[in-house]
């Protein structure tokens, strides 16, 4: 038996329950692992509140993140050998001491990467990776705007758009967020609570705009986002913090500029066993290289997952936050 972080019946916080499990051996195509930290990212509560469906029914154990070694290997599995530092994200089974993984979505995590760093960065690391490399190419001269800058996908984006020659400007809750913002490449913050974003943005940019807005809020942060855009820009929402964003009618992307406007997915650009690897390679690289940290401003205890989830939701978090089987 081992501990987990389960939910029985979708809802808040409050569900997440601290127990023992059964974890049995691998089967085909499967590696066991025993987990050295797990993380915890917004769409955890998703799946936790029901917003998105479990695939595999209740209860669930939570959680689609994190790292350890490899304990035990399954038929058909030539790949991986016990000993293995593996990486990962795989639809729930994140929050606990030991887990079993599908072979191939798992990836081999570098020496010079730590458990706590990989546990940290592979959901929001490889979101960003696809995000400014395949989404919306973001290079020397691109204008971005990045909502929540200061937290965990936000501060990784912040940093590698920096450093691919971006001009960035992010969105913040308080004069401290946008500190920490600016300590990790953005080059221009936005109080949101006090200050109209969209106005801030044609001030900051002297009325022309940005290319692409990377939008993780959701509900509150729209429509008002599109005219953060030049004509022909891009409307990037990869998550709904806030609440989903409503059907719209099309027709206001012409009249704000032509825009395009897409929600993307990991899972689609990381569907291809080549495309997982290609996308967690360059994370690695850029992370191991030292241009893009990994901020983990959070640990909790496994069985201190509610607390996480509690101030994640709260907005009390900045960075990465993990768990600690």
């Amino acid at each position: 038996m081992v501990a987990a972080v389960r939910v029985h019946k979708v809802g808040g916080p409050e569900v997440l329950t601290f127990e023992d499990i059964e974890v049995p051996a691998p089967g085909q195509g499967q590696i066991k692992i025993k987990q050295h930290a797990c993380g915890v990212n917004f769409i955890d509560t998703y799946f936790r509140m029901g917003m998105y469906p479990s695939p595999v029914g209740l209860p669930f154990v939570a959680g689609n993140e994190g790292a350890g070694e490899v304990i035990a290997v399954g038929p058909g599995v030539t790949d991986w050998k016990v000993g293995d530092r593996v990486a990962y994200v795989v639809p729930l089974g994140g929050y606990a001491a030991e887990r079993l993984l599908p072979a191939d979505r798992a990836v081999k995590l570098p020496d010079n990467i730590s458990y706590e760093q990989a546990a940290g960065m592979m959901l929001k690391g490889m979101t960003v990776q696809y995000l400014i490399n395949r989404t919306y190419k973001v290079g020397k001269g691109t204008v971005v705007l990045m909502h929540a800058a200061a937290g965990g996908v936000g501060l990784i984006l912040c940093q590698w758009a920096n450093h691919l020659g971006a001009t960035v400007i992010g969105t913040v809750g308080s004069k401290e967020k946008a500190e920490l913002a600016k300590a990790n490449g953005c080059h221009h913050t936005i109080l949101y609570r006090d200050e109209d974003f969209v106005a801030k943005v044609k001030e900051i940019t002297n009325g022309k705009l940005c290319d692409v807005v990377y939008d993780g809020i959701g509900k509150t942060t729209f429509p008002a986002s599109l005219d953060c855009l030049r004509p022909l820009g891009t409307f990037v929402s990869f998550g709904s913090a806030s609440g989903q964003i409503e059907a719209f009618n099309i027709n206001i992307l012409q009249a704000k500029g032509s825009l395009f406007a897409t929600r993307p997915t990991l899972n689609h650009y990381a569907a291809k066993r080549e495309d997982l690897v290609a996308i967690s390679d360059d994370l690695f690289k850029v992370v191991g290289s030292g241009a893009v940290k990994i901020p983990i401003n959070q640990k909790y205890a496994l069985k201190d997952a509610r607390k996480a989830h509690e101030d994640l939701e709260g907005r009390e978090t900045t960075g990465s936050s993990i768990l600690i089987p």
